[in-house]
């Protein structure tokens, strides 16, 4: 058996096989077009979602505050936060004097991404921090800064109190505000509950994570449901873990998950390495004595027959795959199937995947052992 081959450009059928989970909200439509144009399946079920504050009275308050304060120091976090912000200031007719204020002073930015909204601002920035994290952002303003200043800070969802403590610990006055805020999906969405069970079921050949939130709520939602440890297992075996950046991947790797990780943190980069990641690791083959067996994610073929296969029989084709031709013994591909099978269940699953491959004798019985791939 193989699980490597070229991986070629765009191809309409690139990811024709593989049924990819998405977890985010903003800008989902990219990944799911991006997938599907390539021939994925995609379950979409945002963990989390970004919501405007439900009152823009606190952000206008808030501006007010920052303004008055004039700040020695802005620390801007993200992009679509700046850019939130500014377009509430201005509707409050706070614009001019937002930009005067933070113009007196110095602005340090956590990403690119923030750079570009304090630039489009009409605004620019002396310096942005070695990692695209908050507490990179504060260990460059703790580190090139003196003590005593007045700082502002442009949150990125959700406070992180411990970073803030940091500052607050050293300088004067640290101000904030927050443009938006992530919220769990309301509770009669039920696409959550659909992905916890597809990545229990092994259903989903990778899941995409773009903000730590959105991991940690992902959690939340399995461990309500009494899965979570069955989705930890299986985003470490055998459901891929896709992570933005390092900061997304945090709360997967302390749970012993690896995921894996684009060099740039983009949204772009993303995109091309899970393609090429399950183009080279999840296309498996194995020469047979009726010509080449192909499984790639769900997708069965052998010659010119191609079938997308149920999760029963799939189960049990990625054991006799996994196995190269050696005997799995009846009670390993029992244990293999989704839910609480038995031995009945596995029998009617190997008969439908025998009728789905289209060819007899590929899936050969061995005799009070098990069964095998005819190679």
């Amino acid at each position: 058996m193989t699980a490597a081959e070229p991986v070629p450009g765009f191809r309409p059928d690139q990811l024709a096989g593989f049924r990819i989970g998405v977890t985010s909200d903003r800008r989902s439509e990219d990944l799911i077009d991006a997938f599907e144009r390539r021939g994925a399946q995609v379950l979409h079920a945002p963990t989390i979602r970004m919501a405007n504050a439900r009152d823009d009275a606190s952000v206008i308050a808030e501006t007010r505050a920052i303004i008055d304060a004039a700040p020695d120091l802005l620390l801007a976090t993200t992009g679509y936060g700046i850019r939130r912000w500014f377009e509430v200031a201005d509707a409050a007719g706070l614009g001019d004097a937002l930009t005067g204020a933070l113009a007196a002073g110095r602005i340090l930015v956590r990403g690119p991404k923030a750079r570009g909204g304090v630039r489009a601002a009409g605004l620019d920035d002396a310096g942005m921090s070695e990692v695209e994290t908050t507490r990179s952002l504060v260990d460059k303003t703790l580190a090139e800064y003196g003590t005593g200043l007045t700082v502002a800070v442009q949150l990125h969802g959700y406070t992180n109190e411990e970073q803030l403590d940091r500052l607050r610990a050293v300088h004067e006055r640290v101000l904030v505000v927050a443009p938006y805020r992530w919220e769990n999906p309301d509770g009669d969405d039920e696409r959550v509950g659909r992905l916890v069970e597809a990545i229990c079921a092994r259903q989903l050949d990778a899941v995409t994570f773009t903000s730590a939130p959105g991991v940690e709520a992902l959690f939340q939602a399995a461990e309500a449901l009494g899965a979570l440890g069955e989705v930890v297992a299986a985003l470490r075996h055998d459901v891929l873990a896709a992570a933005v950046g390092p900061v997304t991947a945090a709360p997967l790797i302390a749970v012993g998950v690896d995921p894996i990780q684009p060099e740039r943190h983009r949204m772009g980069a993303l995109i091309r390495l899970v393609c090429e990641h399950l183009e080279r690791t999840r296309v498996h083959r194995v020469p047979t004595r009726h010509g080449e067996l192909r499984l790639r994610g769900q997708l069965a073929s052998l010659g010119d027959h191609r079938v997308a296969l149920a999760p029963a029989p799939l189960a049990l084709l990625r054991e006799l795959v996994a196995a190269e031709g050696g005997v799995v013994p009846r009670a390993r591909l029992t244990a293999a199937l989704p839910g609480n099978g038995d031995d009945h269940a596995m029998e009617m699953a190997l008969s439908r995947l025998r009728q789905s491959l289209g060819t007899p004798g590929v899936v050969a019985t061995v005799v009070k052992r098990g069964y095998r791939l005819d190679v």
